[in-house]
């Protein structure tokens, strides 16, 4: 099969839809590539709803980059893919992460994203994150980041932190590491945060919650106006 891949999926609370979440990855595991579900104490039925369709299921501490790093280290993966549990990869993407990283010089990166939903501002969107992801090298966790083992061993992984983990990966990826492999086909992201609580109020959130990390705001107090209660450390 040549290189294997490691999927790593980061879920809390997820039993109402894990089974449909996972059932498109069995393909990438019978070519031989591993899925490893990385759960941060969810209290429901999710870890025994996920086991058959998964190589292995890790417990980790609470928030995105401690369960994704403790999924990583259990990985016997070549690469690794971080796939949150609401994005839906493309066909092919083994294949597409394969030759894209045999063929470049990039030792990371990440896909273009569709964002799925009712509203047609979830295209715009979806066309701003590509652009701006494209300019500044900065990806998001729906973008399904990948990255080489011992790329992703180099820098540390993922700081452990209650929200902006993917934005404080790339920056230190970029670095160190170089840009990364920026792939035109995309995943396809669920829009409902978006729709939940209004597309417009939803973007300018984010927006001043990307601006006040920018100038050095505390990650648990961002996480905390974006409606996510931290762990207790």
């Amino acid at each position: 099969m040549g290189q294997r891949i490691s999927i790593v999926m980061p879920v809390l609370n997820e039993a109402a839809t894990i089974p449909d979440v996972l059932a498109p990855l069995q393909s990438l595991r019978a070519m031989g590539h591993e899925l490893i579900l990385a759960d941060g104490g969810s209290t429901d039925q999710t870890r025994a709803d996920a086991v058959s369709f998964c190589d292995l299921v890790v417990k980790a501490p609470r928030g995105r980059g401690a369960q994704m790093n403790a999924g990583a280290a259990a990985a016997q993966g070549d690469l690794l893919l971080f796939l949150h549990a609401d994005t839906r990869l493309p066909a092919e993407a083994s294949a597409l992460i394969m030759q894209g990283l045999a063929t470049s010089e990039h030792v990371w990166g990440r896909f273009d994203v569709s964002i799925e939903g009712k509203s047609p501002l979830l295209r715009i969107i979806a066309a701003m994150m590509n652009w701006r992801s494209r300019l500044t090298g900065i990806a998001t966790g729906d973008q399904a980041i990948f990255i080489r083992r011992e790329a992703f061993e180099a820098i540390g992984g993922f700081d452990d932190l209650p929200l902006m983990e993917d934005i404080a990966f790339c920056k230190q990826a970029k670095r160190r590491l170089g840009a990364p492999l920026c792939l035109r086909e995309r995943v396809e992201t669920s829009g409902r945060r978006w729709e939940k609580h209004g597309v417009l109020r939803t973007v300018l959130l984010m927006w001043r919650l990307r601006a006040a990390y920018y100038f050095g705001a505390e990650p648990a107090d961002l996480a905390r106006r974006y409606g996510y209660v931290p762990r207790d450390r």
